[in-house]
Protein backbone atom coordinates (compact mmCIF):
# COMPACT_ATOMS: atom_id res chain seq x y z
CA UNK A 1 0.00 0.00 0.00
CA UNK A 2 1.33 3.63 -0.86
CA UNK A 3 1.64 6.08 1.92
CA UNK A 4 2.03 9.87 1.53
CA UNK A 5 5.36 11.39 3.08
CA UNK A 6 7.74 14.23 3.28
CA UNK A 7 11.09 12.92 1.51
CA UNK A 8 14.77 13.91 1.25
CA UNK A 9 14.60 14.95 -2.70
CA UNK A 10 16.73 13.35 -5.35
CA UNK A 11 18.03 15.54 -7.86
CA UNK A 12 14.74 17.01 -9.15
CA UNK A 13 15.96 19.12 -12.18
CA UNK A 14 17.96 15.62 -13.77
CA UNK A 15 16.41 15.10 -17.13
CA UNK A 16 16.76 12.95 -19.83
CA UNK A 17 18.72 15.09 -22.02
CA UNK A 18 21.79 15.13 -19.68
CA UNK A 19 22.48 11.48 -20.92
CA UNK A 20 22.97 11.96 -24.46
CA UNK A 21 25.51 13.72 -26.51
CA UNK A 22 27.14 13.02 -29.70
CA UNK A 23 28.31 9.93 -30.70
CA UNK A 24 24.96 8.24 -28.65
CA UNK A 25 22.19 6.36 -29.96
CA UNK A 26 19.75 7.79 -27.93
CA UNK A 27 17.87 5.59 -25.72
CA UNK A 28 17.38 8.33 -22.64
CA UNK A 29 15.26 10.51 -24.29
CA UNK A 30 11.59 10.45 -24.69
CA UNK A 31 10.83 12.35 -28.43
CA UNK A 32 10.29 10.59 -31.17
CA UNK A 33 12.90 10.57 -33.71
CA UNK A 34 12.17 11.02 -37.61
CA UNK A 35 11.64 13.17 -40.17
CA UNK A 36 9.66 15.99 -40.05
CA UNK A 37 6.25 15.37 -42.03
CA UNK A 38 5.67 18.32 -44.76
CA UNK A 39 1.96 19.43 -43.16
CA UNK A 40 4.25 20.02 -40.21
CA UNK A 41 7.52 21.63 -41.39
CA UNK A 42 5.52 23.86 -44.13
CA UNK A 43 3.48 25.98 -41.68
CA UNK A 44 6.67 26.21 -39.70
CA UNK A 45 9.07 27.57 -41.87
CA UNK A 46 6.01 30.04 -43.54
CA UNK A 47 6.23 31.29 -39.91
CA UNK A 48 9.57 32.92 -39.75
CA UNK A 49 8.42 35.97 -42.76
CA UNK A 50 5.89 37.06 -39.66
CA UNK A 51 8.62 37.05 -36.68
CA UNK A 52 8.30 40.73 -36.84
CA UNK A 53 4.95 41.16 -35.51
CA UNK A 54 4.12 39.70 -31.47
CA UNK A 55 2.94 36.21 -31.44
CA UNK A 56 -0.93 36.56 -32.16
CA UNK A 57 -2.27 33.25 -30.19
CA UNK A 58 -5.69 33.32 -30.37
CA UNK A 59 -5.90 30.89 -34.05
CA UNK A 60 -3.76 28.27 -32.38
CA UNK A 61 -5.66 28.39 -29.23
CA UNK A 62 -9.34 27.65 -31.43
CA UNK A 63 -7.45 25.40 -33.15
CA UNK A 64 -6.38 23.13 -29.95
CA UNK A 65 -9.99 23.58 -28.43
CA UNK A 66 -11.45 22.21 -31.76
CA UNK A 67 -9.24 19.39 -31.39
CA UNK A 68 -10.68 18.53 -27.77
CA UNK A 69 -13.86 20.16 -28.18
CA UNK A 70 -13.39 22.50 -26.56
CA UNK A 71 -13.67 26.33 -26.17
CA UNK A 72 -10.48 28.65 -26.93
CA UNK A 73 -11.92 29.98 -23.23
CA UNK A 74 -10.53 27.00 -21.73
CA UNK A 75 -6.84 26.63 -23.52
CA UNK A 76 -3.87 27.99 -22.14
CA UNK A 77 -0.82 27.67 -24.56
CA UNK A 78 2.64 27.26 -22.67
CA UNK A 79 6.00 27.53 -23.78
CA UNK A 80 6.29 23.77 -23.42
CA UNK A 81 4.54 21.56 -21.19
CA UNK A 82 6.99 22.44 -18.40
CA UNK A 83 6.23 26.07 -18.33
CA UNK A 84 2.40 24.89 -17.24
CA UNK A 85 4.08 23.31 -13.77
CA UNK A 86 5.55 27.01 -12.86
CA UNK A 87 2.41 28.52 -13.67
CA UNK A 88 0.33 25.76 -11.58
CA UNK A 89 3.02 26.54 -8.51
CA UNK A 90 3.21 30.63 -9.22
CA UNK A 91 -0.95 30.84 -9.43
CA UNK A 92 -3.22 28.80 -8.02
CA UNK A 93 -2.24 29.92 -4.57
CA UNK A 94 -2.31 25.83 -2.96
CA UNK A 95 -1.56 25.22 0.69
CA UNK A 96 -0.98 21.26 0.08
CA UNK A 97 0.47 20.09 -2.95
CA UNK A 98 0.30 16.14 -3.84
CA UNK A 99 2.47 14.44 -6.48
CA UNK A 100 2.05 11.15 -6.93
CA UNK A 101 5.51 9.24 -7.64
CA UNK A 102 7.56 7.85 -9.33
CA UNK A 103 6.48 10.72 -12.30
CA UNK A 104 8.14 13.85 -14.28
CA UNK A 105 9.75 15.75 -11.41
CA UNK A 106 9.61 18.76 -13.16
CA UNK A 107 6.19 19.74 -11.61
CA UNK A 108 7.69 18.68 -8.05
CA UNK A 109 10.64 21.10 -8.66
CA UNK A 110 8.19 23.93 -9.93
CA UNK A 111 6.34 23.73 -6.43
CA UNK A 112 9.49 23.41 -3.78
CA UNK A 113 10.96 26.66 -6.06
CA UNK A 114 7.82 29.07 -5.39
CA UNK A 115 8.16 27.59 -2.11
CA UNK A 116 5.54 25.06 -1.35
CA UNK A 117 6.47 22.09 1.21
CA UNK A 118 5.57 18.85 -1.12
CA UNK A 119 3.97 15.80 0.02
CA UNK A 120 4.45 12.46 -2.07
CA UNK A 121 2.44 9.10 -2.73
CA UNK A 122 5.32 6.98 -3.61
CA UNK A 123 3.66 4.07 -5.58
CA UNK A 124 5.70 0.78 -5.18
CA UNK A 125 5.85 -1.50 -8.63
CA UNK A 126 3.73 -2.26 -10.33
CA UNK A 127 2.74 1.51 -9.85
CA UNK A 128 -1.04 1.02 -9.65
CA UNK A 129 -2.53 4.43 -8.06
CA UNK A 130 -5.28 3.83 -5.52
CA UNK A 131 -7.61 7.29 -4.95
CA UNK A 132 -7.93 5.77 -1.81
CA UNK A 133 -4.47 6.84 -0.88
CA UNK A 134 -4.64 10.57 -1.57
CA UNK A 135 -5.58 12.45 1.77
CA UNK A 136 -8.52 14.50 1.43
CA UNK A 137 -6.60 17.75 2.08
CA UNK A 138 -4.47 17.38 -0.66
CA UNK A 139 -5.31 20.43 -2.61
CA UNK A 140 -3.51 19.55 -5.81
CA UNK A 141 -2.90 16.45 -6.66
CA UNK A 142 -0.36 15.93 -9.60
CA UNK A 143 -0.12 12.56 -11.86
CA UNK A 144 0.93 11.42 -14.95
CA UNK A 145 -1.63 9.15 -17.55
CA UNK A 146 0.53 7.55 -19.29
CA UNK A 147 3.28 8.19 -16.64
CA UNK A 148 6.56 8.55 -17.16
CA UNK A 149 8.74 6.82 -16.45
CA UNK A 150 6.87 4.00 -15.21
CA UNK A 151 5.04 4.23 -18.87
CA UNK A 152 1.74 2.97 -16.36
CA UNK A 153 -1.70 4.04 -17.69
CA UNK A 154 -4.26 4.66 -14.98
CA UNK A 155 -8.09 4.33 -16.42
CA UNK A 156 -9.77 7.60 -16.57
CA UNK A 157 -12.29 5.80 -13.54
CA UNK A 158 -9.82 5.86 -11.58
CA UNK A 159 -8.30 9.95 -12.14
CA UNK A 160 -12.01 10.72 -11.69
CA UNK A 161 -12.53 9.29 -8.15
CA UNK A 162 -9.50 12.09 -7.26
CA UNK A 163 -11.36 14.94 -7.85
CA UNK A 164 -13.05 16.43 -4.62
CA UNK A 165 -14.59 20.17 -4.13
CA UNK A 166 -11.75 22.54 -3.60
CA UNK A 167 -9.11 20.48 -5.00
CA UNK A 168 -7.26 21.17 -8.34
CA UNK A 169 -6.42 17.85 -10.27
CA UNK A 170 -3.39 18.16 -12.78
CA UNK A 171 -3.20 15.28 -15.17
CA UNK A 172 -0.19 15.45 -17.42
CA UNK A 173 -0.76 13.34 -20.46
CA UNK A 174 2.33 14.84 -22.46
CA UNK A 175 2.54 10.80 -23.65
CA UNK A 176 -1.30 10.22 -23.80
CA UNK A 177 -1.00 10.48 -27.96
CA UNK A 178 1.32 7.85 -27.62
CA UNK A 179 -1.83 5.40 -26.85
CA UNK A 180 -4.18 4.23 -29.59
CA UNK A 181 -7.24 6.12 -29.33
CA UNK A 182 -6.79 8.04 -26.16
CA UNK A 183 -8.95 5.62 -24.29
CA UNK A 184 -8.01 7.39 -20.68
CA UNK A 185 -7.55 10.70 -21.75
CA UNK A 186 -9.57 13.36 -19.79
CA UNK A 187 -8.77 16.39 -22.05
CA UNK A 188 -11.96 16.37 -23.49
CA UNK A 189 -13.86 16.29 -20.28
CA UNK A 190 -15.91 19.79 -18.81
CA UNK A 191 -18.05 18.24 -16.37
CA UNK A 192 -14.99 17.35 -13.47
CA UNK A 193 -14.66 20.65 -11.53
CA UNK A 194 -11.18 21.42 -10.32
CA UNK A 195 -9.55 19.55 -13.62
CA UNK A 196 -6.52 20.55 -15.40
CA UNK A 197 -5.06 18.75 -18.06
CA UNK A 198 -1.90 19.37 -19.72
CA UNK A 199 -0.56 18.18 -22.86
CA UNK A 200 2.30 18.55 -25.36
CA UNK A 201 3.41 18.54 -28.49
CA UNK A 202 7.25 18.02 -28.94
CA UNK A 203 6.98 14.17 -27.91
CA UNK A 204 5.13 12.55 -31.06
CA UNK A 205 6.63 15.35 -33.61
CA UNK A 206 9.87 15.92 -32.82
CA UNK A 207 9.70 19.25 -31.22
CA UNK A 208 11.38 19.62 -28.01
CA UNK A 209 13.46 22.16 -28.85
CA UNK A 210 10.24 24.31 -30.25
CA UNK A 211 9.00 24.23 -26.72
CA UNK A 212 5.07 24.29 -27.41
CA UNK A 213 2.15 22.57 -25.20
CA UNK A 214 -0.94 23.63 -23.68
CA UNK A 215 -3.12 23.32 -20.40
CA UNK A 216 -7.15 22.66 -20.73
CA UNK A 217 -9.53 23.38 -18.16
CA UNK A 218 -12.31 26.10 -17.11
CA UNK A 219 -11.90 29.78 -17.92
CA UNK A 220 -11.79 30.73 -14.40
CA UNK A 221 -9.19 28.09 -13.31
CA UNK A 222 -7.09 29.07 -16.31
CA UNK A 223 -7.45 32.32 -15.81
CA UNK A 224 -5.57 32.58 -12.29
CA UNK A 225 -2.70 30.86 -14.49
CA UNK A 226 -2.68 33.53 -17.51
CA UNK A 227 -2.21 35.89 -14.52
CA UNK A 228 1.06 35.00 -13.60
CA UNK A 229 1.89 33.83 -16.97
CA UNK A 230 5.18 35.97 -18.97
CA UNK A 231 3.64 38.07 -22.07
CA UNK A 232 3.90 35.98 -25.25
CA UNK A 233 4.99 32.96 -23.81
CA UNK A 234 4.44 31.14 -26.84
CA UNK A 235 6.69 31.88 -30.14
CA UNK A 236 4.93 32.45 -33.53
CA UNK A 237 6.94 29.03 -34.87
CA UNK A 238 5.71 27.27 -32.01
CA UNK A 239 1.52 28.74 -32.74
CA UNK A 240 2.19 27.55 -36.08
CA UNK A 241 3.07 23.82 -35.13
CA UNK A 242 -0.14 23.91 -32.39
CA UNK A 243 -2.56 24.46 -35.59
CA UNK A 244 -0.58 21.96 -37.47
CA UNK A 245 -0.84 19.17 -34.80
CA UNK A 246 -4.16 20.03 -33.73
CA UNK A 247 -5.68 19.02 -37.02
CA UNK A 248 -7.52 16.04 -38.23
CA UNK A 249 -4.65 15.17 -40.27
CA UNK A 250 -2.38 15.40 -37.43
CA UNK A 251 -4.17 13.22 -35.36
CA UNK A 252 -4.98 10.03 -37.41
CA UNK A 253 -0.90 10.36 -38.15
CA UNK A 254 -0.16 9.88 -34.47
CA UNK A 255 -2.90 7.44 -34.24
CA UNK A 256 -1.34 5.41 -36.87
CA UNK A 257 2.42 6.32 -35.06
CA UNK A 258 0.52 4.71 -31.82
CA UNK A 259 -0.49 1.34 -33.47
CA UNK A 260 3.07 1.19 -34.95
CA UNK A 261 4.47 2.09 -31.44
CA UNK A 262 2.46 -0.63 -29.81
CA UNK A 263 4.42 -3.16 -32.01
CA UNK A 264 7.72 -1.75 -31.09
CA UNK A 265 7.16 -1.40 -27.76
CA UNK A 266 6.10 -5.33 -28.00
CA UNK A 267 9.07 -6.40 -29.14
CA UNK A 268 11.34 -4.14 -27.14
CA UNK A 269 9.55 -5.45 -23.69
CA UNK A 270 9.68 -9.10 -25.00
CA UNK A 271 13.12 -9.12 -25.82
CA UNK A 272 14.33 -7.43 -22.48
CA UNK A 273 12.62 -10.18 -20.95
CA UNK A 274 14.84 -12.77 -21.92
CA UNK A 275 17.54 -11.39 -20.41
CA UNK A 276 18.68 -12.66 -17.07
CA UNK A 277 18.01 -10.36 -14.08
CA UNK A 278 15.98 -7.94 -16.16
CA UNK A 279 12.58 -7.13 -14.86
CA UNK A 280 10.36 -4.64 -17.15
CA UNK A 281 7.97 -2.83 -14.45
CA UNK A 282 4.45 -4.06 -15.43
CA UNK A 283 2.89 -3.67 -18.73
CA UNK A 284 4.06 -0.66 -20.30
CA UNK A 285 1.67 1.39 -22.28
CA UNK A 286 3.72 4.31 -23.48
CA UNK A 287 7.06 4.91 -25.68
CA UNK A 288 9.21 3.96 -22.82
CA UNK A 289 9.52 1.34 -20.57
CA UNK A 290 11.01 0.94 -16.72
CA UNK A 291 13.45 -1.44 -15.91
CA UNK A 292 15.17 -2.74 -12.94
CA UNK A 293 18.48 -4.84 -12.82
CA UNK A 294 20.68 -5.62 -10.09
CA UNK A 295 24.01 -3.00 -10.62
CA UNK A 296 22.03 -0.76 -13.18
CA UNK A 297 24.58 2.09 -12.99
CA UNK A 298 27.40 0.30 -14.04
CA UNK A 299 25.66 -1.53 -16.86
CA UNK A 300 24.64 2.37 -17.43
CA UNK A 301 28.17 3.32 -17.47
CA UNK A 302 29.39 0.29 -19.80
CA UNK A 303 26.67 0.46 -22.28
CA UNK A 304 27.81 4.59 -22.85
CA UNK A 305 31.40 3.07 -23.47
CA UNK A 306 29.61 0.98 -26.04
CA UNK A 307 27.58 4.60 -27.15
CA UNK A 308 24.06 3.72 -25.71
CA UNK A 309 22.73 6.24 -23.54
CA UNK A 310 19.85 5.03 -21.07
CA UNK A 311 18.28 7.09 -18.91
CA UNK A 312 18.75 6.91 -15.19
CA UNK A 313 16.13 5.88 -12.65
CA UNK A 314 17.28 7.59 -9.28
CA UNK A 315 16.38 10.95 -9.80
CA UNK A 316 12.80 9.92 -9.79
CA UNK A 317 11.84 9.77 -6.42
CA UNK A 318 10.44 6.07 -5.29
CA UNK A 319 13.30 4.64 -7.31
CA UNK A 320 16.35 4.03 -6.63
CA UNK A 321 20.21 2.82 -8.59
CA UNK A 322 18.57 -0.38 -10.25
CA UNK A 323 16.32 1.16 -12.33
CA UNK A 324 16.47 2.75 -15.56
CA UNK A 325 14.45 3.69 -18.38
CA UNK A 326 14.21 3.14 -22.05
CA UNK A 327 13.13 4.55 -25.11
CA UNK A 328 11.19 2.28 -27.59
CA UNK A 329 12.77 2.63 -30.61
CA UNK A 330 12.93 0.79 -34.05
CA UNK A 331 13.28 -3.11 -34.10
CA UNK A 332 16.61 -2.78 -35.52
CA UNK A 333 17.45 -0.40 -32.99
CA UNK A 334 16.22 -2.59 -30.34
CA UNK A 335 17.67 -5.44 -31.69
CA UNK A 336 21.24 -4.48 -31.31
CA UNK A 337 20.87 -2.72 -27.90
CA UNK A 338 19.45 -5.97 -26.61
CA UNK A 339 22.68 -7.63 -28.01
CA UNK A 340 24.64 -5.13 -26.07
CA UNK A 341 23.29 -5.34 -23.22
CA UNK A 342 23.20 -8.71 -22.94
CA UNK A 343 27.07 -8.66 -23.42
CA UNK A 344 27.35 -6.31 -20.75
CA UNK A 345 25.41 -8.02 -18.02
CA UNK A 346 27.65 -11.23 -18.53
CA UNK A 347 30.23 -9.03 -17.79
CA UNK A 348 28.54 -7.38 -15.00
CA UNK A 349 26.78 -10.37 -12.99
CA UNK A 350 29.76 -12.76 -13.50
Amino acid sequence: MAHPEITPEPDLRHHGDAEVGAGYVDLAVNVRLAPMPGWLATPLAESLAQLSAYPDDRAARAAVAARHERASSEVLLTAGAAQAFTLVAQGLGVRTPLVVHPQFTEPEAALRAAGHEVRRLVLPPPFVLDPADVPDDADLVVVGNPTNPTSVLHSARTLERLVRPGRVLLVDEAFADTVPGEPESLAHRRDLPGLLVLRSLTKTWGLAGLRIGYLLGRPDLLARLRAVAPLWPVSTPALAAAIACSSDQARRAADEIAVHLVEERAHLVSSLRTLPGVQVAGEPSSSFVLVRLTGAARVREQLRLLGWAVRRGDTFPGLGPDWVRVAVRDKATTDAFVDQLRAVLRGVLT
